[in-house]
């Protein structure tokens, strides 16, 4: 995984406003219906990746596994992120795209 491109797409999408942090502002956003992409850290806990695979079956959004707890969280300027939900299209493509590519 090049997770430099990753990470620096993920940057900047944050930049933009186009990412939500965090457990409970994920599930919020996911109740909206404006998530496009579901990001899960690796080393996320089980439960977690358990309970974010059902929801994203749930709404019907893209889930991807990458990079660590500690990476997503310094992407997005946080503390230690299991999960990050994105809002927009394009930039959720384009994460798409990377991470399967990898």
């Amino acid at each position: 995984m090049e997770d430099g491109k990753i990470k620096g797409l993920l940057s900047m999408a944050q930049r933009a406003g186009q990412v939500v942090s965090g457990d409970f502002a994920a599930q919020k956003a996911l109740a909206t219906g404006k998530v496009k992409l579901i990001l899960l850290a690796t080393d996320a806990a089980e439960d977690t990746k358990k309970m974010y695979t059902r929801l994203a079956a749930r709404h019907e959004v893209k889930l991807c596994e990458c990079l660590t707890k500690e990476e997503l969280g310094r992407c997005l300027g946080k503390e230690y992120r299991a999960v990050a939900v994105l809002l927009d299209r394009g930039f959720s493509e384009a994460l798409g795209k990377r991470i399967q590519s990898d």
